[in-house]
């Protein structure tokens, strides 16, 4: 039996993953496959007049257990991979590559889409059903269906090599970061990093069966190096082994695959009748065009650059005190760190003891409860992927409304980063609410045998960021699982995400939860009142920062042939030198472990973290002028999540906020 072919029989039909083996992944997702094209065939050739509920509709709900499949092995394959499971994405990314273009190229399918779409504004369509309507004929145009038959086989090779392409970069990607650890048994090489951290070394060189100390690549491993270490030989040996992911021309290189990635994106934006890739993704965004973009993110250059070259002056000065004249990229974080603790009297290892892991993530529940009146209950009868997971059931006025995994601690089969992700979407059918599995993902500190799981300000922050998203799907409210939670314009996906974390610099907040996990002695009032300052320390750096990856993302997808004649290092020292305030190092390039643009979704997208900031901060700023915890605004605010893509985004945020946001409450945010 396939426990992936059969009705969950699990409490809220979640995932069962203590049934899952993976020789049924394959079977599976063949079976439903051929079950989707079945229901898609009855659909194409259903014998009645083509209507909005047999069409339109009946292909919103169709392919759900299909779904329900993908989203468990690809969220798997992102959080509890091995060998076997990345061997068979190679094989389930054709499959389901062609069973989507099968779907979008179906000239009688796009025929009844097309009739149901001619007739629309006499249809009587409700709002929710008429964006289900333009985005489905869209969804098809975009895909190819006014294309000959000869090009729709041109765009279905395309789509097909990109998906393999993909996910390549990001098994390279993974593979270049594992394959790197120091092995340090000298501690007097580690001087200047907090003892924490050095058990945290210890424990993961015992995985290793070594002696002494190891520092890996992972993020919760390799940043308190960079930030604490004094010694500068190891801080820039690591710095070089985290630039070199993936562009050392060895077994897991990925710049020959961001030249065929970039070419492929080129060839279909052109085949569907569009300048470039950047032109045919930003149709689909609120920034809507290529120029727009380039002159939201140039405005930004030109305010923030002059902040951030000061806050480099002050860097420099501080290590030419130590005798440095040529400090480097990889001195950033350790002066960074050095003036911050000068300026605001802050130091993230004396922080951490305040920011335990349980309590933080009570904080964000309660905050949850607060705004929007969810209730949190740990469970243990839903199944698990790994014994890491904990599982929370999340109601409301004592109604249930979703499932949340809660997945905090890096491990061998786990990617870096922290993201939200979903197992299932809401939707409402045949009387019915079906609410959403949603799933959060970091990589924090394991707790040792004496010290619990520690949280940096950073991570902090990560948390909230992915609990926002988190919330997003939570709160969905939406007719159909296609519009729902997280599925809105990619420029806008941030927002609820971004302005979650505003709330960990509030004082009146923080009080509530930044605790010594060992006393309980409350955070000193002048150390929250300094947190609070310092959000916006190095700002115009990480703004640079920020609007250097935006411009480089677009400019793979916006310059035609621009790569033909350049390496991929060339390339992107060109098009980030207004951003990169170090100098850069021939033998590092971040184009090559960039997985948000070459695997992830964010392809010709990364400029919308920093749009999404002009949101969250006008938002935000909402708040404040009326309270941070009004119930008013957060009731409207609940609206704006609970909706979904089912209206236009800058429509929702005009309902939410009475006006456009405005780039000003960005800047007045970060620079005063």
């Amino acid at each position: 039996m396939n426990p992936l072919l059969e009705k969950f029989n699990t409490k809220y039909t979640s995932a069962p993953f203590e049934e899952i083996k993976e020789e049924h992944y394959l079977p599976a997702f063949q079976e439903l496959v051929k079950t989707s094209e079945k229901e898609i065939d009855e659909i194409t050739n259903n014998p009645e007049k083509p209507t909005f509920e047999n069409t339109i509709e009946a292909m919103a709900f169709s392919g759900e257990q299909l779904d329900r499949v993908s989203n468990i092995f690809f969220n798997l394959n992102s959080a509890e991979t091995n060998d076997e499971i990345q061997k068979i994405a190679q094989e389930v990314s054709p499959l389901l590559t062609e069973f989507s273009s099968k779907i979008s190229q179906n000239e009688k399918l796009f025929e009844r889409i097309k009739s149901v779409y001619d007739q629309k504004d006499s249809l009587s369509l409700n709002e929710e059903q008429q964006t289900l309507l333009n985005e489905t004929y869209k969804g098809f145009v975009r895909s190819g269906a006014l294309l000959s038959e000869e090009d729709k086989k041109k765009l279905e090779k395309i789509n097909m090599d990109l998906s393999i392409k993909s996910l390549q970069f990001g098994q390279n990607a993974l593979a270049s970061t594992n394959a790197y650890f120091k092995h340090i048994t000298d501690k007097e090489e580690l001087k200047g990093i907090p003892e924490a951290i050095l058990q945290q070394y210890e424990e993961d060189a015992k995985e290793k069966d070594l002696e002494g100390y190891v520092i890996t690549l992972q993020y919760p491993s390799y940043l308190p190096a960079m930030t604490y270490a004094e010694n500068r030989e190891l801080r820039k040996e690591l710095a070089l082994a985290n630039g070199k992911k993936s562009f050392d021309g060895g077994e897991f290189d990925n710049q020959n695959l961001i030249k065929e990635i970039v070419k492929l994106r080129q060839e279909k934006a052109e085949l569907l009748g569009y300048k470039n890739y950047a032109d045919f993704v930003l149709e689909e965004r609120m920034a809507q065009s290529p120029t727009k973009v380039f002159e939201f993110l140039n405005e930004l250059l030109e305010k923030a650059t002059p902040y951030a070259q000061k806050e480099i002056e002050e860097l420099k000065s501080l290590a030419k005190a130590d005798g440095i004249d040529d400090i480097q990229s990889y001195d950033h974080a350790f002066y960074a760190e050095k003036l911050r603790k000068q300026k605001f009297d802050i130091d993230d290892e004396e922080l951490k003891p305040y920011f335990q892991l349980e309590k933080v993530q009570e904080a964000v529940f309660g905050l949850a409860g607060k705004l929007f009146g969810l209730e949190f209950k740990e469970i243990n009868d839903v199944q698990k992927y790994h014994q890491d997971v904990k599982t929370y059931e999340i109601t409301e006025n004592g109604n249930y409304k979703s499932l949340l995994y809660a997945d905090y601690h890096p491990r061998k089969g786990k990617r870096a980063g922290a993201w939200m992700t979903s197992y299932k979407n809401q939707y409402k059918q045949n009387g019915e609410n079906s609410r959403p599995h949603i799933s959060v993902v970091c990589n924090f500190t394991k707790p040792t045998k004496d010290t619990p799981s520690l949280l940096t300000f950073q991570e902090v922050t990560t948390l909230f960021h992915e609990f926002g998203h988190a919330l997003h799907g939570v709160l969905a409210d939406t007719q159909y699982p296609n519009l729902s939670g997280t599925s809105v314009k990619w420029d806008f996906v941030e927002l609820p995400s971004q302005f979650l974390e505003n709330y960990c610099y509030e004082p009146e907040f923080l009080e509530t939860f930044a605790k010594h996990y060992q006393t309980g002695e409350i955070l000193p009032a002048e150390k929250i009142e300094k947190l609070s300052e310092s959000k916006s320390f190095m700002e115009g750096y990480q703004t640079l920062r920020q609007l250097g990856f935006g411009l480089l993302d677009m400019a793979y997808h916006s310059e035609v042939g621009a790569l033909e004649n350049k390496s991929v290092k060339e390339f992107e020292v060109e098009k980030t030198a207004a951003t990169n305030l170090y100098p850069s190092n021939p033998e590092t390039a971040a184009s090559p472990s960039f997985s948000h643009i070459f695997q992830g979704g964010y392809s010709a997208g990364y400029y919308s973290y920093k749009w999404a900031e002009v949101l969250d901060a006008d938002a935000f700023q909402y708040f404040k002028e009326n309270g941070i915890f009004n119930p008013e605004i957060a009731s409207k605010y609940k609206i704006l999540l609970s909706s979904g893509g089912t209206k236009n985004p800058m429509e929702l945020y005009k309902n939410f906020r009475g006006r456009e946001p405005k780039v000003e409450s960005l800047l007045k945010r970060a620079f005063g």
